[in-house]
């Protein structure tokens, strides 16, 4: 048996375990993990240096500064006002934290930092309103996935570029991707985006918590007793200077892990938090989730199973002609689908050279595909393994796989039609 053949079968028992409910989604991903490594699917260095991903030490240290925020007064206040500016009315409230979100998340490329910078005044406003977060809480992850890098600042004026190099890379230079293309192409998707998790994702989901989640304990090292005016102030400032070093990380000659850890350790440091309310804050269960499903990403890469499946849609692109929007929905459908599973990353790297040689072989213009893919890609949220906010999402609302889905499929209907007849009819095959 193939290792190929291998990996598949143990990510199938994965899903099916997930959607099962059993047992602890960090307790099948661990569990799938530990498989992948013991079968070969992935050497042991590989697999044990997943539990030091960068995703996943920042992940903890903004959780515990999210924790120290608030245990401070001016989160609750901040929460108060903007519930009361919004006169009560939910889809007002989760549509000001919404477009606050994509605001962020164009200026940092992490959806999982934009998130935890985020999440704990929403959770507040609707704990305030007496709402549960397993009620807002998909709206803003999704955003802050969906949005990210869409306009021309920060991480997202790079995008081009990017796309360049591999046209460059291949040697197809009839073709050029300008700056403000990748935004052209995806505006209309943000504004969607914003307005349908403003203020229609909310019905669908769960007015109670699914599965109880880690996020219990940062709330209970919220719950002590008021803080001094110091560590009042300290909170405070700790808690947005680390959403601005976040934004300007690179400049700054950090990693983002650095910099949510450097804030974590200063809310000790300055007593917000105690030590054991440190520990207490950082979300175990979660986090082992995240190592889970970086594993079977990576294994799935590793093993060719997204070549194989590039492959194939290689040979049926052929089969179609040169219609771009069936093109334009093979390039979105399965790259997106793929990377529920896969990196987004690891999933470009795949598709990108796929179009472009599509285009080449036929002399059409590939920059509308490219830019699907980047879309498509950078749109994955509906399972753990799609990227590191998901997890991060789904244990602050309280969601299981199957909640999870339930709620993503209306906006992925929605991202599929309206990017692939948007980004096509915008740049043609031909």
């Amino acid at each position: 048996m193939s290792q190929l053949t291998i990996c598949l079968i143990i990510f199938a028992i994965t899903v099916i375990g997930y959607c099962s409910g059993k047992l602890s989604l960090a307790t099948f991903a661990i569990s799938s993990l530990t498989a992948l490594s013991l079968t070969g699917c992935l050497d042991a260095k590989t697999a044990v240096g997943y539990f030091a991903n960068g995703n996943v030490i920042m992940i903890a240290g903004m959780c515990i500064v999210a924790a120290g925020f608030n245990r401070t007064a001016f989160c609750m206040k901040v929460a108060d006002k903007i519930s009361s500016m919004s006169k009560g009315n939910m889809a007002k409230m989760v549509f000001g934290y919404v477009l606050i979100g994509m605001i962020l998340s164009q200026f940092v490329q992490s959806p999982v930092a934009v998130f935890g910078i985020v999440a704990p005044m929403l959770a507040a406003s609707a704990e305030s309103m007496g709402l549960k977060s397993s009620k807002v809480m998909f709206s803003l992850g999704v955003t802050t996935i969906v949005t990210c890098c869409t306009l021309p600042v920060g991480a997202g004026a790079t995008i081009a570029a990017e796309l360049n190099g591999y046209l460059e890379s291949y040697g197809y230079l009839d073709y050029t991707v300008g700056l403000l293309d990748p935004m052209k192409a995806r505006l209309p998707m943000l504004i969607i985006c914003v307005l349908y998790c403003g203020f229609i994702a909310t019905r669908f989901a769960p007015d109670e918590p699914v599965i109880g989640g880690d996020m219990k304990e940062v709330k209970k090292a919220a719950a002590k007793a008021p803080l001094n005016n110091f560590q009042e102030y300290a909170g405070i400032l700790i808690f947005f200077g680390d959403a601005i070093a976040l934004m300007f990380a690179k400049q700054l000659g950090l990693e983002n892990w650095q910099v949510t850890v450097i804030g974590a350790l200063l809310m000790v440091w300055c007593g917000v938090l105690k030590p054991k309310e440190a520990t207490a804050a950082i979300p175990v269960s979660m986090l082992l989730l995240i190592v889970g499903a970086l594993g079977i990403a990576g294994a799935l890469s590793s093993t060719g199973a997204g070549e194989l499946i590039g492959g194939m849609i290689a040979n049926v692109v052929q089969m179609v002609g040169g219609n771009s929007y069936i093109i334009g929905l093979i390039f979105f459908i399965v790259p997106f689908m793929l990377t529920q599973v896969m990196s987004n990353r690891g999933c470009m790297m795949i598709f990108h050279p796929i179009a472009i040689a599509t285009c080449a072989s036929i002399g059409a213009n590939p920059v509308g595909l490219m830019i699907l893919i980047q879309a498509a890609c950078l749109s994955a949220y509906m399972t753990p393994m799609a990227t590191a906010a998901v997890p991060y999402l789904m244990s602050y609302g309280g969601y299981d796989q199957k909640s999870m889905i339930k709620q993503s499929l209306p906006l992925a209907i929605i991202c599929c039609i309206v990017s692939v007849g948007w980004i096509m009819t915008l740049y043609p095959l031909q």
